[in-house]
């Protein structure tokens, strides 16, 4: 069903909120006539903002600077070649009254919100109507704000106190009942269930016996099938299932069923490429990027280095869902003469001073091959840092043995040569007494654990991603990066426009205390490699397509080092996200500001 709030985004509205511009443009001759007019109209806007009203709030002339940068972007004449659409003849079309059916309530709540911002005629929710007057000084300016902080934390508080998490003794002893139930589908004992082995030989291949172990939604389990029918890769441990809840309508487990539940859109969209998945879904153009088999290379002085192939489950929305064929495929460890003729390869290159050691999940190899390969990487002499990329803590955190620890910890040679792991923690949900005894065995030997968060839909609600970065430092593991999902079509159902990573970042982790905020927010760039959100000169608002996504043109890292191409990515459109954050219950005024973070 359609919200009731799409009516305000309609052309009618749109020639209501911009009545002065319409009128304008709409006797113009040429194309480039309009463009010319747009511009002056937004130069004339912006100095009724700053300049002819001084008193202005200061929010309302960030916001008017904003919305005037994005629209000149967006009404140039490269910005229509870059994206393939022009908004300016868009607009001229719709002073004109052509009919424009292409154009739908995306488009038109984006030009309404930047017509509005760049006049100061705006309104968005705030966490706290209050602030300290300017008259107050010294102790008494103190208090005053030090009550406003309060009420601010109250506020903050109260929001990531809605979301659920694995520490908390009542969902404890819901999961201790879960597990009882599939040790017994499974006819496992308690010993088993922390045999991480048998963890393995137990992983759920097929839909309708996860079925069994696990609550599941029809449409969740005809997804499922279908995609195992396609031959794309579907497998769940059973610790991880253990994390479902009986009662999926309830949401607290959304994100722990979507890691490994794949959408109806997602098996579709992969399986019409059968044959080309190498080809189709390489977002990031690995193959572009591999100077030899096993390795991958974006930046000068790390590498990345793929020994082995698959995981004990595997993340729908992964980066590398095209060369992943199932849970611990046999032969997915590299040969030891294709290890060597990398190790050798990197060797070679003496600026090459840290070593990625992902896949696939490396330490779900065995202890021989773990220590064989770590340590055949430990004695590159240009490498001092290797840093283990891995779901296992998630996924199967048994796995972290005191002697797999020991081996990790034992290549640490401080001062010369450090080793970390990396792990991808999504949601509160999926911290347990089990992850948090995994982390505190590789601390003990002096490992950092960092975490990468993929900010997909599931995890995107106000505060939610908070709750989860707080909760990870009293474990012991450091917040490192918060990816934007992969604009990749087939995990479509995953992303969420760049608008709210950034909006979440300024807004939700700034206020947060210092080391629960230490991740970087980046778009992977296909490669190129990660371009920073946080900084705006990395990237341009160049254009809003008739559904109404955002085209950005996003800047290379290196581009004041070489000469190198931008690469041009849509995003997903902010009303399509609103409309689904109302889905799941959530109320789309609680998000108002997203519409002014470009």
């Amino acid at each position: 069903m359609t919200p009731v709030y799409h009516a305000r985004y309609s052309p009618e509205a749109f020639r209501h909120e911009a009545a002065a511009l319409i009128q304008v443009i709409s006797g113009l001759e040429t194309l480039e006539e309009v463009r010319c007019t747009l511009f002056q109209e937004v130069g004339r806007y912006q100095y009724d903002t700053l300049v002819a009203e001084p008193d202005r709030k200061s929010h309302e002339v960030i916001v008017a600077r904003d919305c005037a940068r994005a629209l000149r972007q967006i009404f140039s004449e490269r910005s229509d070649s870059l994206s393939g659409f022009s908004v300016s003849q868009a607009l001229w079309d719709i002073a004109r009254d052509v009919s424009r059916p292409d154009l739908t309530p995306g488009f038109f709540a984006e030009m309404i919100y930047l017509f509005r911002g760049v006049q100061g005629q705006f309104q968005t929710q705030v966490l706290d109507e209050t602030c300290v007057q300017g008259d107050l000084a010294g102790r008494e300016a103190a208090l005053a704000r030090s009550e406003n902080l309060d009420r601010i934390w109250d506020q903050v508080r109260a929001a990531t106190e809605r979301y659920f998490d694995g520490l908390s003794p009542d969902i404890r002893e819901l999961r201790a009942s879960r597990r009882d139930h599939i040790l017994s589908r499974l006819g496992g004992s308690a010993e088993d269930w922390t045999d991480w082995r048998w963890q393995m030989r137990n992983i759920v291949r097929n839909p309708d016996e996860l079925a069994g172990l696990v609550v599941l939604r029809e449409d969740e389990l005809e997804a499922a099938r279908a995609a195992v029918k396609a031959e794309l890769p579907f497998g769940v441990t059973p610790y991880y299932a253990s994390l479902m809840d009986d009662h999926p309508e309830e949401g607290r487990d959304r994100a722990v069923r979507a890691q490994v539940l794949p959408p109806s859109g997602y098996v579709a969209e992969m399986s019409g490429h059968t044959g080309d998945r190498s080809q189709f879904f390489d977002f990031m153009r690995e193959g572009d990027t591999s100077p030899v088999d096993l390795v991958t290379r974006r930046y000068p002085s790390i590498v990345i280095l793929k020994p082995f192939n698959t995981c004990p489950q595997i993340c729908v929305y992964c980066q590398r869902n095209w060369e992943i064929k199932e849970p611990m495929a046999p032969g997915s460890l590299a040969s030891d003469e294709d290890i060597e003729f990398a190790c050798r390869w990197i060797e070679e290159h003496s600026a090459i001073t840290e070593v990625l050691v992902t896949g696939g999940d490396p330490l779900a190899m065995s202890d021989e091959s773990v220590r064989r390969i770590l340590g055949r990487v430990a004695r590159i002499p240009s490498v001092t840092v290797i840093r283990v990329g891995t779901r296992i803590p998630v996924t199967m955190p048994m796995r972290i043995t005191e002697e797999l620890a020991d081996i990790l910890g034992s290549l640490r040679s401080p001062g010369e040569r450090e080793i970390c792991v990396t792990t991808h923690v999504e949601h509160p949900y999926e911290i347990t007494p089990e992850f948090v005894e995994a982390v505190n065995r590789l601390r003990m030997r002096g490992i950092s654990v960092f975490n990468q968060l993929v900010y997909t839909f599931f995890v995107s609600r106000r505060f939610e991603a908070a709750r989860l970065r707080m909760l990870l430092r009293t474990c012991g593991v450091d917040p490192y990066y918060t990816f934007a999902p992969k604009g990749k079509e087939e995990t479509r159902a995953y992303r969420v426009p760049l608008a709210r990573l950034l909006q979440e970042q300024k807004e939700e982790l700034r206020l947060l205390p210092g080391t629960r905020r230490t991740d970087e927010v980046v778009y992977n760039v296909p490669g190129l490699g990660k371009n920073y959100l946080r900084a705006v000169q990395h990237r341009d608002l160049i254009s809003v397509l008739p559904d109404g996504a955002r085209v950005y043109e996003f800047h290379p890292w290196e581009k004041n080092i070489v000469t190198c191409n931008t690469y041009v990515g849509s995003d997903i459109p902010i009303l399509e996200y609103l409309d689904r954050l109302h889905e799941i219950g959530e109320d789309p005024e609680d998000y108002s500001s997203i519409w002014y973070y470009y």
